[in-house]
């Protein structure tokens, strides 16, 4: 079983694809893929809340999430 921490989640039914998430986040946590936020590097997260804090729809909570810790982070 791998290890929990809180990481950023992302609602695709609420994201609208604006960025503004990916733009708050300063270690570069997130990514624009398809028209919509997803999480990239889970393990460069430091719980800054920015990316939740952006978000003009709520789309992004942060939640208890298993992490691998085999994927570090670029």
């Amino acid at each position: 079983m791998s290890p929990k921490r809180m990481l950023p989640k992302v609602d695709p039914d609420l994201c609208i694809g604006c960025g503004l998430c990916v733009a708050a986040c300063p270690y570069e946590v997130l990514e624009m893929e398809d028209g919509l936020a997803v999480v990239v590097k889970p393990l460069a997260c430091q719980v800054l809340r920015a990316c939740e804090e952006a978000c003009p729809t709520a789309a992004i909570t942060m939640e208890e999430q298993e992490v691998d810790e085999q994927v570090a982070p670029e």
